[in-house]
């Protein structure tokens, strides 16, 4: 089993910053992607950012510029810099695995963006 802890979210004023981080347990190994989602209220979670385990990062055209999306392998983390935060970033944030054809998702972390 793979279990996936979050942290980091809170309330940050707009052009604020942010840290988000995730770290599964156990030992993870071979090829993964992990990445983050988001889900406002009335809307689909969406995709913002995903990373390989060599590094190879995507991400959604409304983050580009500002969010960076980073991971320890030794740690099995992944970690979520969000920068010039905007009113519309606000959302509960999950990360996520992709491991085996199996996909294991965070508890989710709430971000609120405001003044």
């Amino acid at each position: 089993q793979v279990q996936l802890v979050e942290s980091g979210g809170g309330l940050v004023q707009p052009g604020g910053s942010l840290i988000l981080s995730c770290a599964a347990s156990g030992t993870i190994f071979g090829f993964n992607v992990m990445g983050w989602h988001r889900q406002a209220p009335g809307k689909e979670r969406d995709l913002v950012a995903t990373i390989t385990t060599s590094g190879y990062t995507d991400y959604a055209d409304s983050v580009k510029g500002r969010f960076t999306i980073s991971r320890d392998n030794a740690k099995n983390t992944v970690y979520l810099q969000m920068n010039s935060l905007k009113p519309e970033d606000t959302a509960a944030y999950y990360c996520r695995i992709d491991w085996y054809g199996r996909r294991f998702w965070g508890q989710g972390t709430l971000v609120t963006v405001s003044s």
